[in-house]
């Protein structure tokens, strides 16, 4: 065998090994999502409306008796979920809200994550109770946790879902509207009936969402509103 025939076999034995381990990174990286539910951390703060992201990742977990724990370099509770030949990350930021942006920035970096596979979940005070709102990229639309990550990533291009809360009400004697004791005010029980369902309809929606089904998973949720 010529040492040019000789070439020709290792040059095409390499060129088929690297196309197929490239496709398995591809697979891998279309089956796992890293989802971040944004709140504050405190049992304080527990059941607040600001703190939707969480309780929606809690509900995620314990459908699939997952437990969270403490992850010190992602700055977040951590738990992982394998869903048939699917992987979901889920994380809930030990920082507080407003500087939620220092979690999602040590989750991207440990990882080394495409951003196309993080997903933030945030409550939404301009939507309508029970209304969701999939965008991948955009502003922070005031959102003080949303406003981090932005700075923190310098980029608006990752996916953003949002669970409407419901507008606050208005202060009767300043005519301004309560927004602070409105967002970290507990959920009521009326309200979560209304929000278990919008929970149910999201983890489903996260599970089977993949590059084919996007643009018709997120019209779907963009359209489900669950007012009762």
């Amino acid at each position: 065998m010529c040492a040019h025939t000789h070439f020709q076999k290792v040059s095409n034995y390499l060129f088929y090994n690297f196309k197929n381990l490239k496709d398995k990174i591809s697979i891998m990286s279309n089956n796992e999502k890293f989802i971040i539910g944004l709140g504050n951390p405190g049992k304080e703060y527990h059941k607040n409306r600001h703190n939707i992201g969480f309780i929606l990742l809690e509900n995620f977990s314990e459908k699939y008796e997952s437990k969270f724990t403490l992850k010190n370099k992602l700055k977040s509770w951590y738990s992982e979920l394998k869903i048939k030949n699917s992987t979901y990350r889920l994380f809930m930021p030990n920082t507080f809200m407003n500087n939620s942006g220092d979690a999602v920035r040590a989750i991207v970096d440990w990882y080394k994550i495409d951003l196309a596979q993080l997903f933030i979940i945030v409550d939404d005070i301009d939507l309508p109770l029970g209304k969701i709102r999939f965008r991948k990229k955009g502003g922070s639309g005031g959102h003080n946790g949303l406003k981090d990550i932005i700075n923190k990533l310098q980029t608006e291009n990752f996916n953003r879902i949002r669970i409407g809360i419901g507008a606050p009400p208005i202060n009767e004697k300043t005519r301004n509207y309560n927004t602070i004791s409105h967002v970290l005010g507990n959920i009521s029980l009326k309200e979560s009936l209304t929000l278990d369902k919008v929970y149910k309809q999201l983890i489903e929606s996260l599970i089977k969402l993949n590059p084919k089904n996007e643009n018709h998973i997120i019209n779907e949720l963009n359209s489900f509103h669950r007012k009762n």
